[in-house]
């Protein structure tokens, strides 16, 4: 569970990183369109794990290994904005989200089911 400060460092943080992604780091996204869908940081404030999805999103292992490449210049970035905000900028580490995935993959297994419909003889037990 994360306390306030946590949260609100965390939105921050995602806010932040998604205006660098759109303004300052085009070069290193290669044209492609990044998502922070999440930030999550450490109760010490010293590490920000930040969750990212990508449009077009068929080369994202390569995006996440340039972009962790990187990570020195996105937190020089990251420091010019939260710098009256936070005392210590936090280490930034990245992953890719894999939720939207994840829910596709449910929602077809949840499709493939087949579920008999209720027979006669089981209402009238329950009653």
């Amino acid at each position: 569970m994360e306390s306030k400060r946590q949260q609100k460092v965390g939105r921050q943080i995602q806010k932040d990183l998604g205006e660098i992604f759109q303004k300052d780091a085009q070069h290193i996204t290669s044209g492609s369109f990044v998502t922070i869908t999440a930030v999550r940081v450490t109760p010490d404030l010293g590490i920000a794990r930040a969750y990212l999805s990508f449009l077009p999103d068929k080369n994202k292992n390569f995006l996440l290994e340039t972009i962790r490449e990187n990570t020195k210049f996105l937190r020089q970035k990251l420091a010019d904005r939260v710098r009256h905000q936070l005392r210590i900028v936090p280490h930034l580490q990245f992953y890719i989200d894999d939720t939207a995935e994840y829910a596709a993959k449910m929602d077809l297994l949840f499709s493939d089911l087949v579920i008999p419909p209720a027979s006669p003889d089981d209402d009238e037990e329950s009653n």
